[in-house]
């Protein structure tokens, strides 16, 4: 195949959402379809024994969540289809966030019960940013919900998107019947089944008589009326604004029951983006350039606990990336060659000989990548807006035992590089101090200290209200705001120096009176 002929069969998407909307049971479902597996597992803890694809570390097992972003990858009818399904919990929301710079759309899953909530919203306006293609999912249709016209009203109000729905439910709850794909002019009927397809009737158009054998006269009277309503009220599905971003098509069903989920696919592959350009500092980078460009989003320490190995996934922007070739390692100046880059399928990995824009790469990591690292066959780019936030809560980190110190030092170094959290050192005490955006992610870097690197830690209080980075052009200025407020400086693990403020007031105060420096709560990588 040519490259344009490999970049056009592409999809890369995430899957995000509030927590417990279904999103990691329709990844499973996602893949089921692609014969990726053959038995969907289950986020929470139930009769089915297998816990689901993505969530493979041992907490998320646990706990039954997300705590990391999952990529996997599989071929569905001649296409390429890459996953990168997203923690939903909002402690984990910066991994999601860097994770919208590595996909050209977006699924986001909505619980018909509960409609919009907060996470989602902010998830949407990061979407809104960077006008990334939409595709909404209602799930758990099998259950008692809101009105569907309710759930599109709420759609458009909370996320300020257009919709368009491309497939109607019959009924919800404990009536629920199945699904009229708009989209296709087909109905699905309903059977609980979380391992099978539901059965599927082939129709001419809504007024065939079959769909009253199907599922009852009254049923098919209400469908056609509510049919009819979306033709008055909604404009025709216009694919051109769903890939500006401006409209976003609704599908409705059941992850759990696999039910909805291939007509979302079938769909998908079909509508959705390939390859996108990407944006660098120097210049917009095409999928079809001849030459490789690719950048980090995400390291993870420890994918096999066994060999402590790191491994840094890079998207494949331009060209053709080829096993063994030496490219340019663009932060360091540093030729590269990766023997064993591999390709996803959550926690297992297949040695990959290529790739190709849009692809997901993993590339074992010595300690030499960051986020936000830029590799090429020889030309300087970088590519920007991976941001870095300002933390919320702050701890100190001690060694609960001395003996372990080395492997301490090793495990808070690879989580912190992976960016789930953020490390400081205060110039006053040197002591270490982690900031997150929430408090399950102490209690993550606490589980991953001890079952990765048998190193023991415990959390000591401290009380802070932000982390500032600081910087002025005026070196002077710099030096003398240094010394004033030396109990409250530390450095970052680029060595940048970051103002610790403990309230709002003071952190006014000193807006106020040192007019020269520069006050920032966010560092992009």
């Amino acid at each position: 195949m040519t490259q344009t002929e490999e970049i056009k069969r592409r999809r890369t998407f995430a899957i995000i959402s509030h927590p417990d909307a279904g999103k990691t049971t329709l990844t499973e479902k996602l893949l089921l379809f692609g014969g990726a597996i053959h038995v969907a597992g289950a986020v929470k803890n139930n009769k089915i024994k297998k816990t689901a694809t993505s969530d493979w570390m041992e907490i998320e097992k646990q706990r039954g969540i997300s705590v990391a972003t999952s990529v996997m990858g599989f071929e569905y009818e001649g296409y390429k289809i890459n996953i990168l399904d997203t923690p939903g919990h909002q402690d984990f929301a910066e991994d999601t966030y860097r994770t919208l710079t590595a996909v050209d759309s977006v699924i986001i899953v909505v619980d018909v019960a509960k409609g919009v909530e907060q996470q989602t919203r902010k998830l949407m306006e990061v979407c809104r940013m960077r006008n990334t293609p939409v595709i909404i999912f209602v799930n758990k249709l099998d259950r008692e919900g809101r009105d569907p016209f309710d759930i599109l009203d709420e759609l458009e109000q909370e996320l300020k998107i257009d919709v368009r729905p491309l497939s109607w439910p019959i009924n919800i709850g404990a009536k629920f019947k199945g699904v009229y794909n708009i989209y296709e002019n087909a109905i699905d009927l309903f059977t609980p089944d979380k391992q099978r397809v539901s059965e599927r009737v082939e129709i001419n158009d809504v007024n065939d008589p079959r769909i009253d054998e199907a599922v009852g006269e009254a049923d098919a009277a209400k469908l056609r009326e509510d049919l009819d309503l979306i033709e008055g009220v909604y404009p025709a599905f216009d694919k051109e604004e769903y890939l500006k971003g401006a409209v976003a098509p609704v599908f409705f069903g059941s992850a759990l029951n696999t039910f909805g989920v291939k007509e979302l696919l079938d769909c998908f592959v079909e509508i959705a983006p390939s390859p996108r350009p990407v944006v660098t500092d120097e210049r917009t980078v095409n999928p079809d350039d001849p030459t490789f460009s690719g950048f980090v989003f995400k390291i993870h320490a420890n994918m096999d606990p066994n060999h402590r190995s790191c491994i840094a996934f890079l998207k494949v922007c331009s060209g053709k990336f080829e096993r063994n070739k030496v490219y340019k390692h663009v932060r360091s100046g540093k030729p590269l060659k990766v023997s064993s880059p591999t390709a996803f399928m959550a926690q297992r990995k297949d040695i990959v000989d290529e790739a190709w824009p849009g692809d997901i790469v993993g590339i074992p990591d010595t300690g030499n990548f960051k986020i936000g690292d830029t590799v090429t066959e020889g030309e300087v780019l970088h590519f920007n807006g991976i941001p870095s936030f300002s933390p919320e809560m702050f701890k100190y980190i001690e060694n609960t035992d001395p003996m372990k110190s080395k492997q301490l030092e090793k495990g808070i170094q690879q989580l912190m590089d992976e960016g789930v959290a953020q490390l400081f050192v205060n110039k006053f005490n040197n002591r270490k101090i982690i900031g997150t955006v929430g408090q399950l992610q102490f209690e993550v870097i606490q589980y991953r200290l001890l079952h990765e690197y048998g190193a023991q830690c415990r959390w000591e209080p401290l009380s802070l209200y932000k982390a500032c980075w600081i910087d002025s052009d005026d070196a002077e200025a710099l030096e003398a705001f240094k010394r004033r407020k030396q109990q409250y400086m530390a450095v970052d693990r680029a060595g940048r120096d970051v103002f610790l403020a403990d309230s709002n007031y003071v952190l006014q105060m000193a807006q106020h009176d040192f007019p020269a420096i520069k006050f920032s709560f966010s560092s992009e990588y």
